[in-house]
Formats: structure tokens, C-alpha cells, sequence
């Protein structure tokens, strides 16, 4: 279903509040805007979704006061759906756009298009996803928002003031924000261009648009226990076992150490927690810790590094990571 066809109203509001004490856990009397009901446009609710106290205050504050949040950290921390469970538990809806190269300014403010109306072809201004929930009570999250092209953020950096309106030129138009239009970011970078090699396509951000967000928080990978419990919470087939978590936690130790050998300077990868769960997950799939851990990450990485990862493996798993085996089927 396209955002065109959502029941969000331009008038609908937020009717009621939450306590960010009782629902987030967090150490606050803050009372956050919030519906009583889901609209379509509402992420799910994952139950097993790991909170970090920092960023969900940021986040938090953004809906509440209507502030422009973005989210900086490595890959695979969990930066885009933080924003999303927040909003899953304020039913807020919530609309996520990733800027990669194939998103456009047309993309964004929309363009004229060809349709049927009376039987008759006619053409009309069709909005893009910007201003169809700049006037609705929508939030945005712009993923990889160092990666986008000049053009478009150009035309983000309007409406990153408060009050930032939205000048339709080929309308004659401008658009004022909803009072609950809410905007978020998140990027791999603060700004400043890849200084790691990790991530090839980023880019400088204007720094008069860096200023415009209110508020930036890090969001990086989370302590070794809470991590664990992340994992063995969505790897299910784990749970059944009587070692799992034991096995997980061993997982988790091979990625912090590919953390510290990255900011050692002795490879030039990281294992991040979704990788960690991919792990897990094509491990019950192969029935093979070792082999599992070739095909989802060894295998991607630079053949020189390769033998200080193996070393990893053998260091936290206790066995030698071997060949690839021959032998591997698939569970039934």
C-alpha cells in the first residue's frame, strides 16, 4: 500500500498521553503525545526490543517537542528501528525512507503525472512522500541520510526548521507543517565524510544543515550481556536448546573482538549484532557453528584478515574453525 493510500487524515491528532516511566522504563516524568489507536502506517511492536535509555530519551523528546533527532553509529546497531518501536508504542505513524542513489528530488516533492479521471486523461500534481506527511501527523525517518544526493538535501534542509515550510514551486503552493509532523535521521557518519573506509558512499553534510538538527545521538553496539539477550531473544530456535544462550553469548564474544581489532587497527571489518543474528540463524539452518560463520561473515572479508578471524572464532568457540566442510546439509 502506497502512503497516497493511507486513511491518515490531515486533521487527526494525537489524543492522549504516555509515561515514559511506565511504558520506556526510563527515569523521567516526561508525558509524550501519543494515539490511542494504530493506523496502518504504524511500525509493529517487536516485544523483545532492547531499549537503549540514551537514544530513547533523544527519540522521545523529538516526538514530544517537536525536536529534528539524528542518529549516528556503526551499522547494524538497531539506529532506524529504535525510531520505529518508539513509535510502534506511541502509535505514531511512521514512514521510513532510505537515500540511497535512486531517490530523487521528484521523489520527495512529487511531479506531474498522467491520470484517469471521467474517463478522460488528464494531468495532475502527484505529492511525494515530503510534503503528503508534512501536512499529516507523520513522522519521517530518513535512513543513511549522509548518503544523499546534493539536490535532495537541499530540499530536506527546508523543512528541518520547526516551522520550516515547503514552497511547491510548480504549484504555486506552500506548505505549512502539521503541528505533529515529526522528522528523524540516521547516518553512519556525524557529518564529516567516511574517515574508516566502512563506508564507501557517504558523504560531507553541509554544516548549515548540521546545525539544523537539534539534537544528535550515538548509538553504538550495545554491552556484551544485553547484546546476548537481543540475539537469543529473536534466534527462537535457540531457546530449545539446552546450551543456547551459552552458545550465543560465545557469538557475541567473536564480534566484540572483531570491534577491537577494527579500532586496533587489525582488520578493517566488524561483526555487527545483525550479523551476529544471521550467525545464529544459518547455524540452525547448517547445523554447523563453523561453516555458518564462513558463508554469513568470514567469507566476506579480506583474505589477509582472515587468519586473526579464524583466531577469534577459535579463542571465544573453543574449536578450530577448519576447512569449509563438504558435508553440510540442511536441516529438514
Amino acid at each position: 500500500m502506497s502512503v497516497h493510500e493511507s486513511n491518515l487524515p490531515m486533521d487527526s491528532m494525537p489524543d492522549t498521553q504516555v509515561s515514559i516511566r511506565e511504558v520506556f522504563d526510563l527515569d523521567s516524568d516526561l508525558l509524550v503525545p501519543a494515539f490511542t489507536h494504530a493506523s496502518e502506517l504504524v511500525p509493529l511492536v517487536d516485544d523483545a526490543y532492547c531499549f537503549d535509555p540514551d537514544t530513547t530519551l533523544a527519540i522521545l523528546a523529538g516526538f514530544a517537542h517537536n525536536r529534528r533527532v539524528m542518529i549516528q553509529g556503526y551499522h547494524g546497531t538497531g539506529k532506524s528501528t529504535h525510531i520505529e518501536q518508539v513509535a510502534a508504542r506511541l502509535n505514531w505513524p511512521c514512514i521510513r525512507i532510505n537515500l540511497d542513489s535512486h531517490i530523487s528530488r521528484v521523489d520527495l516533492v512529487g511531479k506531474d503525472a498522467i491520470v484517469i479521471e471521467d474517463g478522460k486523461q488528464i494531468t495532475s500534481f502527484k505529492e511525494g512522500f515530503l510534503p503528503w506527511c508534512l501536512q499529516r501527523p507523520a513522522a519521517i525517518v530518513f535512513d543513511e541520510y549522509d548518503a544523499g544526493r546534493p539536490d535532495v538535501m537541499f530540499v530536506i534542509q527546508r523543512v528541518l526548521e520547526v516551522e520550516g515550510k515547503l514552497t511547491l514551486l510548480d504549484q504555486n503552493k506552500v506548505i505549512t507543517p502539521h503541528p505533529f509532523f515529526r522528522l528523524f535521521s540516521t547516518t553512519n557518519t556525524i557529518g564529516l565524510g567516511d574517515t574508516t573506509g566502512l563506508y564507501h558512499g557517504t558523504q560531507q553534510i553541509n554544516q548549515g544543515q548540521m546545525d539544523r538538527w537539534n539534537i544528535v545521538a550515538t548509538l553504538n553496539y550495545l554491552p556484551h550481556n544485553v547484546e546476548t539477550d537481543i540475539v537469543y531473544g529473536k534466534a527462537s530456535s535457540w531457546q530449545d536448546k539446552d546450551d543456547g544462550r551459552r552458545v550465543i553469548g560465545n557469538m557475541v564474544s567473536v564480534a566484540d573482538l572483531t570491534r577491537k581489532g577494527f579500532v586496533n587497527g587489525d582488520i578493517s571489518v566488524v561483526m555487527s549484532p545483525r550479523t551476529v543474528l544471521t550467525w545464529a540463524e544459518n547455524a540452525d539452518i547448517f547445523d554447523d557453528l563453523a561453516f555458518a560463520f564462513r558463508v554469513t561473515f568470514l567469507n566476506k572479508c579480506d583474505e589477509l584478515e582472515r587468519p586473526i578471524l579464524a583466531e577469534y572464532y577459535q579463542r571465544c568457540m573453543g574449536d578450530d574453525i577448519g576447512d569449509a566442510s563438504s558435508g553440510i546439509t540442511l536441516k529438514n
